[in-house]
């Protein structure tokens, strides 16, 4: 059973078009990524699928109810935590969490078995003002907010942007122990590592979809030969790889380059010998499997 439904769904602001012609749906139960970069149009796409903005074009169901006719039926069944944190930044933690039972018609209490994990965390500081919450610490309230009157269907656009990787972590892991409880979560990021971590991803830039499938999937969709390459001199290896004549893209990847190749096969030591020809005799060069980020680069690639 689906739990989102989205069909050819579009919206512009003016003559920029945030997301074009959207087809895909979430299974009930699913923990579904959507991956991409800043202006991709995730946050476009939330506030669409949580009944803040309109659609031009298309039409959505989340939970089965459709989101403009059903839209006060569909908000109580909701947890929505934006990409800001937007809590009443002058309330304490418990205020804050308070007011938005209240605004559902619920207590703390009663749903209290469902936050205890993450708002235990924070409940030593529940008199302290949320503005003057750490990063991680925000971000541990906003979620209990959004989950304090048992949502069916939980969107985070991109929860762990500007925290730590601790704290990254502690959140996903949250996640999954929500997942347990049966609560659909639908997530946005930009950090590609985080896409592992997802049933099924949705890879979007530019407002529109590249590819939905699981993330080993995705993967092993990767088509053509990749090799890490590493030398000292990073920006005269990158200069010689990509006058390598049979060099198709290079892209780099923390301490190394991401080097593909235009022929359907290669031979790394023929690259290496290449490169110690050119004066670069510390390269070294090795095959590697793909990850997600170099499929999405390469997907980009491919749509122009």
């Amino acid at each position: 059973m689906n739990t989102v439904i989205v069909n050819e769904l579009s919206k512009g602001y003016g003559a920029v078009q945030a997301v074009e012609g959207l087809t895909f749906s979430v299974e009930e139960g699913e923990l579904f990524g959507f991956i991409g970069p800043d202006g991709a149009g995730k946050t476009t796409l939330f506030r669409t699928l949580v009944t803040l903005l309109l659609p031009d074009e298309g039409e959505a169901h989340v939970d089965g109810l459709h989101v403009v006719k059903d839209f006060k039926a569909l908000r109580r069944r909701l947890g929505y935590m934006p990409g800001r944190f937007s809590l009443y930044q002058d309330l304490t933690v418990l205020e804050d969490l308070t007011f938005f039972a209240t605004v559902f018609g619920t207590t703390i209490e009663a749903n209290y078995d469902l936050i205890k994990d993450i708002y235990q965390q924070i409940e030593p500081f529940k008199d302290r003002k949320a503005g003057q919450l750490s990063g991680g610490m925000k971000q541990k309230l906003a979620l209990s907010c959004a989950l304090v009157h048992r949502p069916r269907v939980l969107f985070l656009d991109e929860p762990t942007t500007g925290v730590d990787a601790v704290s990254r972590q502690e959140f996903w892991e949250m996640l999954k122990r929500l997942k347990a409880e049966g609560i659909t979560i639908v997530v946005s990021t930009p950090y590609m590592d985080e896409a592992v971590l997802c049933d099924r991803v949705a890879l979007m830039q530019a407002g529109r979809l590249l590819r939905v499938d699981t993330p080993e999937n995705v993967e092993a969709s990767y088509q053509r030969p990749l090799l890490a390459v590493q030398a000292a001199d990073r920006y005269r290896l990158l200069q010689t790889l990509r006058a390598f004549p049979h060099a198709h893209a290079v892209y780099p990847f923390g301490e190394a380059f991401h080097y593909t190749d235009a022929r359907p096969a290669t031979d790394p030591s023929a690259l290496r010998q290449y490169l110690h020809e050119h004066g670069l005799e510390d390269a070294e060069v090795r095959p590697i499997r793909a990850g997600i980020e170099d499929v999405f680069m390469a997907l980009m690639e491919e749509a122009g």
